[in-house]
């Protein structure tokens, strides 16, 4: 019984981690790094939203993590605390790679494995 709890749990979690992917490039788009960086908001949005995404890919299941190897589980298990030193500045190059770079990639990887939404 436990794997299948596993399971769902999982499901929401990849569930999480795709919505979080796809805001955090939504919220990047049209933006140029000069633009980014001289921006309030949009940093601060991006990283929650990156955050986001390390934080559910903890909490995957190992079961999960090696049934799909192909999706860099460490990295992404490190979004959630390496784009901020110990003065809690965000590192903008670096935040702004990933979102431009890493997350476009990760995205796909999630959509195969998130069941498709089904109309009720």
């Amino acid at each position: 019984m436990q794997p299948k709890r596993s399971i769902r749990r999982d499901d929401a979690l990849l569930l999480d981690m795709l919505l979080a992917a796809r805001d955090a490039v939504d919220f990047a788009r049209g933006l140029t790094f000069e633009t980014f960086a001289q921006d309030r908001m949009a940093p601060r949005a991006i990283l929650q939203a990156v955050e986001t995404v390390g934080r559910a890919a903890f909490h995957v299941s190992a079961e999960t993590r090696n049934a799909h190897s192909g999706i860099p589980w460490a990295d992404t298990v490190e979004m959630q605390r390496c784009f901020k030193d110990e003065r809690f500045n965000i590192d903008l190059a670096r935040l702004w790679d990933t979102v431009n770079e890493d997350i476009p990639h990760l995205i796909p990887q999630l959509e195969r494995l998130v069941p498709p939404e089904t109309e009720a």
